[in-house]
């Protein structure tokens, strides 16, 4: 049956929406003008919400709200009062980001449904896990994984409630969603707050296999993998595009819409993807869904793919031929834009008329007669009408108690009161218990909930923080150089877990002081190495950019700390991970500047820490980027890959902006700036915030030169952050060619 899944499709803007709902979509994912990771898209107002909402559901239709970004300690306030609007609403669910808001609905906003956004990254079985503590019914997959992967999952999440939702339809990004920094460090544009500029698509200087667009990925397709999916477990199939137009949005919905129409009605499914090529496409791929990470995978042309598609079948090569085919495609789309306008036409969101007549006589209850385009009904006061001399029961009286009914549904029109005798009292909070009665049946005869005021909270005064240096390494023969007195050592652990697990445990044995740092990519049997590693060594400590290893910490008693690319920048969500998970510390984002850093307060007895000096990880991504840069004789990255692997290389826009491209043994492809990021200000700009300040010190070959040994390099820091002022001047001259934008711009 089709109940058993959902066909959920991106709606940018109010055309699109209703082009969804008319394709048939099952659920439609859309943002307002703010708070959602989709700032290029139309986007809707407040005032248009609750017509979608009415129109989508007399049609079926689900519609969840995009609530998907990092929020900022100053926003808390106006995401509060938008929840308070929000969760008097008839919307179907949130989807959500940050771990504050998570927190924030679960603890005062309960009966919202909350989805996590892919913007979360989920991937295994931990993250599934923790995700369900926050109360999300729902998490979408990261788009990187395989069937064999996703059916793990899905099986997973139904055994602790949990559904899977999966992107089918839609651009690819060529970075893992949530960790992907280019566009912010490119120009402030950052991907977790809605506002990527797509540098990913930027034309690049012609590389050495000849490649001008070499990031750019085809889009995603797995219109002929349904059955696969459905086998999985899969309940939502999720359509990309909210930046779209309708004719797209609808295009690709009917098409499968008639999909799943077919398979749930057990007839032949569709082959034909004539359609879904006439719009907007960059061809198409379903090779992360099958496992096949391939060169193919690529295109070397980010606009639209439509005519060279249809020219290449038409064997058209003539310029007249080529035409033709252009002709033929404005006149598809001409119809397709036709028809969508015709089906929409009637799809009515204005604000519905809402009526009040007023009845009574002296002696008689008072009666409020309710009309709408959908219902009518009436109320009654307990009390009885009485004459009075004084204080009466007028317009005015009417007017203040009951203006709250015209909200963002209900357009209240005047109050007929010619039924209402003169001179007429009642007690007036009966008249608020009347108005609370209309609200409650308008309401689907669910009463409003009261709003919710985030109590003030009195920060006590801070003690006075002396913080400590950590070092980050990933080279057993560093150990040794950083292990200094009061220093902390963090030892990267490999994406591929699994590959050297055992001996991973003989390290850490041996070197009881280093504390594991674990990635944010785990996937399959290197989370459950993960796990295992967790088990064997029992740290002391743990720090994870991985939530899942997060929740496994949690559950066997081990003190953690959120990492940087867990995208921390609200007090809200220090607040979470100590209460819901136990953990004892987190590193601020470096994405937000000094203004965005200071307000942010850390619940009593959690550590905050934040890293100085790194390598600026731009993107990771589980495709190759040495395909489309220098080349690779293998034409599939693999297993064998991830765990060999290991070479560098660059790339430079036409603006002459390089970026290096990584691969370190065991872990996957990155991208990084060609700077590292080097913020010396922050100590003593923001003082008695920070228990600890990080330098990472692995061997990423950027531009960056470092004039020093390690052991002096982190004998310098150490002596800057105690104090010593002259240490500074050292350290500019020693580490050459560094930037801290993000910490000037912040989101």
């Amino acid at each position: 049956m089709r109940s058993n899944f959902e066909l959920l499709a991106p709606g940018g803007d109010i055309e699109s929406i209703k082009a969804a709902i008319v394709a048939g979509a099952n659920a439609i994912y859309c943002g307002l003008d703010n708070f959602n990771a989709r700032n290029r898209a139309t986007n809707i107002t407040f005032e248009d919400l609750n017509g979608i909402v009415r129109v989508a559901h007399q049609r079926d239709c689900k519609i969840f709200l995009t609530l998907n970004i990092m929020i900022l300690e100053s926003e808390i306030p106006a995401v509060i009062r938008l929840l308070n609007k929000l969760v008097n609403t008839k919307i179907d669910g949130v989807i959500l980001q940050d771990l504050g808001l998570f927190h924030l609905i679960k603890q005062h906003f309960p009966t919202l449904d909350v989805h996590a956004s892919t913007q979360v990254n989920s991937h295994n079985e931990g993250q599934i896990l923790f995700m369900g503590q926050l109360n999300a019914s729902r998490v979408n997959l990261s788009r990187e994984l395989n069937i064999k992967e996703i059916k793990h999952l899905a099986q997973f999440g139904h055994q602790h409630n949990v559904l899977m939702e999966v992107f089918v339809h839609g651009s690819y990004c060529i970075g893992f969603s949530g960790l992907c920094y280019i566009s912010s460090a490119k120009n402030g544009n950052s991907g977790n707050r809605g506002r990527c500029s797509q540098p990913c698509r930027d034309q690049y200087q012609t590389t050495a296999v000849g490649k001008d667009y070499p990031l750019n990925m085809k889009d995603n397709s797995a219109f002929s993998n349904l059955e696969a999916l459905v086998d999985a477990g899969v309940y939502s199939l999720k359509v990309e595009g909210r930046i779209k137009k309708s004719h797209y949005v609808y295009t690709v919905v009917d098409n499968w819409s008639r999909q799943l129409d077919n398979y749930c009605n057990q007839k032949p499914l569709l082959a034909d993807t004539r359609e879904l090529y006439t719009v907007f496409n960059r061809d198409f791929s379903n090779s992360y869904l099958m496992g096949d990470i391939n060169k193919a995978m690529f295109i070397d042309n980010p606009r639209d793919n439509s005519v060279d598609h249809f020219a290449q079948i038409a064997d058209a090569k003539s310029e007249s031929e080529i035409q033709a085919v252009k002709r033929k495609l404005y006149d598809d789309k001409t119809t397709i834009i036709q028809t969508v306008e015709e089906r929409i036409a009637d799809l009515d969101i204005s604000l519905l008329a809402l009526e009040l007549t007023i009845i009574g006589q002296v002696g008689l209850p008072l009666i409020i007669q309710v009309t709408t385009p959908l219902q009518q009904f009436e109320v009654a006061s307990t009390s009885l009408l009485r004459q009075s001399d004084n204080t009466v029961l007028d317009s005015d009286c009417f007017e203040k108690r009951f203006r709250s009914l015209n909200n963002g549904e209900y357009l209240l029109s005047p109050m007929d009161l010619t039924q209402l005798a003169a001179d007429v009292v009642v007690p007036f909070k009966e008249l608020t218990q009347m108005r609370d009665q209309i609200a409650c049946v308008l309401n689907g005869d669910q009463p409003l909930v009261e709003p919710f005021e985030l109590p003030k909270v009195v920060r006590a005064p801070q003690p006075t923080l002396t913080p400590s240096l950590s070092v980050l390494i990933a080279n057993p023969t560093d150990i040794d150089a950083v292990s200094q007195p009061n220093t902390a050592v963090y030892y990267q652990l490999p994406e591929a877990m699994a590959m050297e697990g055992l001996k991973l445990v003989s390290l850490f044995q041996q070197n009881p002081h280093l504390i594991p740092w674990f990635p944010a990519i785990l996937i399959g049997d290197n989370y459950q190495a993960a796990v295992t590693f967790l088990e064997q060594v029992k740290p002391s400590r743990v720090v994870t950019n991985n939530s899942g290893v997060g929740y496994a910490s949690h559950q066997l008693g081990l003190a953690w700390i959120a990492g940087p690319q867990m995208n921390i920048s609200n007090s809200l969500s220090l607040e979470c991970l100590q209460q819901e998970f136990g953990c004892v510390g987190a590193f601020i984002s470096n994405e937000i500047k000094r203004s965005q850093i200071k307000p942010i307060a850390a619940p009593a007895g959690f550590e905050l820490y934040y890293s100085i000096y790194h390598p600026m990880m731009l993107l990771m991504s589980r495709q190759c980027l040495f395909h489309q840069t220098v080349g690779c004789k293998k034409k599939r990255f693999d297993d064998k890959c991830l765990r060999k692997c290991d070479k560098s290389a660059s790339i430079i826009n036409l603006t002459e902006a390089s970026f290096v491209v990584d691969k370190q043994r065991g872990d996957h492809n990155a991208l990084y700036n060609p700077e590292n990021f080097l913020n010396l200000d922050i100590v003593t700009e923001i003082q008695n915030k920070f228990t600890g300040f990080m330098i990472d010190l692995r061997d990423i070959k950027t531009e960056t030169e470092v004039n020093a040994n390690k052991a002096m390099v982190v004998s310098l820091f150490d002596a800057y952050i105690h104090g010593d002022i002259n240490a500074r001047e050292i350290l500019e001259q020693t580490i050459v060619g560094t930037i801290h934008q993000q910490y000037k711009k912040g989101l």
